[in-house]
């Protein structure tokens, strides 16, 4: 999948036009496919964004920012600090040593696929006294080299949460296959709302769906999503690889 090279946006008259554009996308999707556009939220991903940029950002009316990797995004939490209102998704991979900060700045994870995780997190919250809300990460596209659970493992995953009371389960994520095949893509973003309609079925708590970025959002709007997480679009092209941040993904996509 080509993308297109975004040029770097560096003031917030261009962060904004940039809003801007991403939201008339999200409104020409919705409409393609008869749905509101205030059913779909934009997390703008700030991975690889000094924190300096980022005021633009803010000033452009940002209040939520992704980001994939935890020390990254906590530096950023601290550095931004005198931003009131400002929150933070974690949307990528978490490992256990990570798990403190986490549950220390988050609003968001959105990568949850470890009970041994989701036991860490709800310890940790609880000394915090803060909650969580969670996404549950399901590996849509079969690759061995990306991150979350099997679809088929979601449903037994879910139904062993209620017991972690600091997290809120809001729904799935996932990252589809990296493909120029649209049809392949989608199918990706298919088996994670079918998979959710099922799940609701017993837990009505699952309710969101966090899937496509920069180039396939559009296509993920069109099956259901409630969360679209782009990044470069907003803020330009990254020159560091996504390979550092997910795997098995080229550096074009998101």
């Amino acid at each position: 999948m080509t993308a297109p090279l975004y040029p770097q946006a560096t003031t917030a008259a261009e962060i904004t036009a940039n809003l801007a554009t991403i939201q008339a996308r999200i409104n020409a999707a919705c409409a393609a496919c008869g749905r509101e556009p205030d059913e779909v939220r934009l997390l703008p991903v700030s991975k690889t964004v000094p924190a300096e940029r980022l005021h633009f950002a803010y000033d452009a009316g940002i209040r939520l920012l992704g980001e994939n990797k935890v020390q990254e995004a906590y530096d950023k939490w601290q550095a931004l600090a005198d931003l009131d209102g400002l929150n933070w998704a974690v949307i990528g991979h978490l490992q256990s040593n990570k798990v403190k900060y986490v549950a220390r700045f988050a609003a968001e994870f959105q990568a949850l696929d470890s009970l041994d995780i989701a036991e860490s997190l709800d310890r940790r919250l609880q000394q915090e006294g803060r909650s969580l809300d969670v996404f549950v990460q399901v590996n849509t596209s079969d690759e061995p080299q990306k991150y979350g659970m099997t679809p088929d493992a979601a449903d037994a995953f879910i139904r062993a949460l209620p017991q972690y009371n600091s997290l809120r389960l809001r729904g799935l994520m996932t990252l589809a296959l990296f493909s120029d095949d649209h049809a392949a893509v989608r199918r990706c973003f298919v088996r994670l709302r079918e998979l959710r309609d099922r799940l609701r079925e017993t837990n009505p708590a699952i309710a969101e769906l966090s899937m496509g970025m920069s180039g396939d959002f559009e296509l993920a709007i069109a099956e259901g999503a409630t969360t679209v997480r782009v990044g470069q679009a907003i803020f330009g092209a990254r020159k560091t690889p996504d390979s550092e941040y997910w795997p098995g993904l080229a550096p074009e996509n998101r």
